[in-house]
């Protein structure tokens, strides 16, 4: 291919070319001899500007840039699931084999396998009429997840031939659909989409069904929607990773996209090792096989950290589209925003808050309302829910990414530095977090829990808010002063805060908890509350309650009642009241 187009200026990431007409905004370009991948991201009447997502070191002014004539896409199609990819959805496994444990510059590997043959059943027959959206064919992607080959949301028409069931690869043609403007169009098992591009729906739908974790702090305090966004702001070491992971592992999404966006290298291997060994409770398969992971690494490319959120956000429409609910987790956000800082930099664009470009928050809008649940174009209903990991320095949650991703979120996971280092996990502090999912997912937990999960929660968290006011004052002048009632608010909030809010990831019954024993969890920890109240009210002295050891037993609960045998709780009631009547007869 010949080109008259060639570089003129190089700084890092950013390269320019003097003069020239022949690129559009965001397409995609190879730049250089070794034809390491670009974007164009400006064009002047002087200067066209690339960002190259590769490094660029050896890089010299002179040598050609090739455009492509479309912008920066991803393959989508069979092939996605149970693979890890960088920024720019090239698979990491066929480039170690390729060139070692470094990505080679200027590197060519197909994002999908395209020698690997699909098991392939045809949905439709010649003559049937199929819009954007309609699945045209099907394949078994992975042993729990059925793919379903969609025509491109742009096109529509009708199918003109259509192959025989069998095996094909995911660039064979199994159909032709001749569109409205009389063109044949070829179906294949894959199709590219744009990265930047937000593909096409029906509808929104409001949210109205909850992810559920089974995290007791966040199913029951901090609940997210299907389709909802998250922001886990946190400093370094209080957990963000972590909580991701968990998340990851045992939400009941149907498929989980993980981008380590400019992390540290050996989270992102303890993520594969984990994943790989981790069996999926649900259908007792590796967990692998409907997890896809995007690693960026920190020693990676900057501008291909910028892309990588795009490439997943992508890929979790897709599936979206195929009816499936994605968990998309992004690690972390701060890290993404310091490469759209220095690519401003470089492009020597006007500075705002702490040198963040003036766009940031456009651009985390851009990305957090990709974010949603909703009615496809082929009749089926899919979400994506985006679960965003923030990093503030020094754990300064005035700083501007946290601030803007507040603005776009609904629901704000806070971590705590003194929580982490206490060891109580999730660190997620309950004065500072909040949800605003309440309103839509009462009705789903009144109906599918009941009634009383609502109004526990609602008297955990009153508890939990009394408790904080009441540390303020036993700070300046101890806890002796205070009367009884008061040190039972303050006993009952320490069995919700270490028997409840904390949770033991490596305990085989209390890393995934189903919200029936949440709720008899609360239900346990209220009824100790209100009958060592009235006590209280008549006058029986605190510590007689102390002394039956319930509280410490009821801390205990969660490792002492397996997930499986929740008749146990009503001994525990029982033996509440028992104890209790032995204090009054005392």
């Amino acid at each position: 291919m010949q080109t008259t187009d060639v570089i003129f200026g190089i700084n890092g990431p950013v390269v320019t070319v003097k003069e020239s007409r022949s690129f559009s905004m965001t397409e995609m370009v190879y730049v250089g001899k070794e034809r390491l991948v670009g974007e164009v991201i400006g064009i002047t009447e002087k200067l066209t500007t690339i960002q190259v997502y590769e490094e660029t070191t050896g890089l010299r002014p002179g040598e050609p840039v090739y455009g492509t004539g479309s912008p920066m896409t991803v393959t989508l199609g069979p092939g996605i699931l149970d693979n890890i990819f960088d920024g720019i959805e090239r698979p990491l496994k066929e480039i170690a084999a390729e060139s070692g444990a470094f990505i080679a510059r200027g590197s060519n590997v197909s994002a999908l396998d395209c020698n690997r043959q699909w098991d392939v059943t045809l949905l439709v027959k010649e003559g049937d009429v199929l819009k954007g959206g309609d699945v045209y064919a099907e394949c078994q992607e992975t042993a729990i997840i059925k793919h379903r080959c969609m025509v491109p949301p742009t096109l529509s028409g009708k199918i003109t031939m259509v192959k025989p069931n069998g095996k094909y690869r995911v660039e064979d043609t199994v159909a032709e659909l001749t569109g409205t403007d009389g063109k044949v169009y070829p179906l294949s098992l894959c199709q590219k989409w744009p990265i930047r591009t937000p593909r096409p729906v029906s509808r929104r739908l409001p949210p109205q069904v909850p992810l559920i974790t089974g995290q007791r702090v966040i199913d029951t305090l901090f609940p997210i929607a299907k389709g909802g966004a998250a922001a886990i702001p946190g400093g370094f070491g209080t957990g963000k990773t972590m909580t991701q992971h968990q998340l990851a592992k045992w939400c009941d999404a149907d498929i989980i996209i993980y981008v380590g966006c400019g992390e540290r290298g050996n989270e992102m291997s303890q993520v594969l090792d984990e994943f790989s060994e981790l069996i999926d409770p649900k259908s007792g398969r590796p967990m692998t096989d409907r997890t896809v992971l995007i690693a960026n690494t920190s020693n990676m490319p900057v501008a291909a950290r910028e892309a990588s959120i795009y490439t997943g956000i992508t890929l979790a429409e897709y599936y979206r589209d195929m009816g499936y609910h994605v968990a998309m987790m992004a690690d972390s956000t701060s890290r993404w925003a310091e490469a759209l800082r220095e690519i401003s930099g470089r492009l020597e664009e006007m500075p705002a808050e702490e040198g963040f470009p003036a766009y940031l928050p456009s651009r985390l809008s851009e990305f957090y309302e990709r974010a949603g649940l909703v009615d496809n174009l082929n009749g089926t209903d899919g979400s994506v829910t985006v679960i965003g990991a923030v990093s503030p320095q020094g754990s300064d949650f005035s700083e501007p990414v946290t601030q803007n991703t507040k603005r776009f979120t609904r629901c704000f996971w806070a971590l705590d530095k003194a929580l982490a280092y206490a060891r109580h996990y999730p660190a997620i502090n309950w004065t500072d977090s909040y949800s605003e999912y309440f309103t839509d997912l009462d009705p789903w937990y009144i109906k599918n829990v009941g009634e009383d999960f609502v109004r526990y929660r609602r008297q955990i968290s009153a508890l939990l808010q009394e408790e904080s006011q009441l540390m303020e004052i036993v700070k300046l002048i101890g806890s002796d002063v205070l009367p009884d009632d008061q040190k039972l608010v303050i006993e009952t909030a320490r069995v919700i805060r270490v028997g409840f809010l904390q949770q033991n990831a490596f305990h085989a019954d209390d890393t995934y908890v189903p919200l029936e024993k949440q709720r008899l969890m609360m239900k346990t920890i209220l009824t100790l509350y209100q009958k060592a109240k009235q006590l209280v009210a008549a006058s029986v002295p605190i510590s007689g309650i102390l002394q039956t050891g319930l509280f410490d037993k009821l801390v205990k609960m969660k490792y002492d009642i397996p997930n499986n045998r929740l008749d146990m709780f009503d001994s525990y009631l029982e033996e509440i009241d028992a104890a209790l009547k032995g204090v009054v007869n005392a």
